[in-house]
């Protein structure tokens, strides 16, 4: 069987698809856990911080290590 992916395929081809697809989950990343990583740094943070690290995180489509590493590169700044 010829594989494309196009709108030239048909509903058995489709269904095929659909079933690789629900069998053989792709992985978004090859660190496993990303996002419970991401969580478990927020959980050991006080609530204060962590809604200003999510809430920037968010706004800025960025992780949430990403706002704390520009954090702490801004406050090393500061003190040299």
């Amino acid at each position: 069987m010829e594989e494309h992916f196009g709108t030239d395929m048909t509903d058995e081809e489709y269904d095929a698809l659909d079933e690789l697809l629900t069998r053989t989950t792709p992985k978004l990343t090859s660190i496993p856990g990303v996002f419970a990583a991401q969580r478990a740094l927020l959980n050991g943070l006080d609530t204060i911080a962590a809604n200003y690290i999510q809430t920037r995180a968010e706004a800025t489509h960025k992780s949430p290590a990403q706002i704390i590493g520009e954090l702490v590169r801004k406050e090393i700044a500061a003190s040299v």
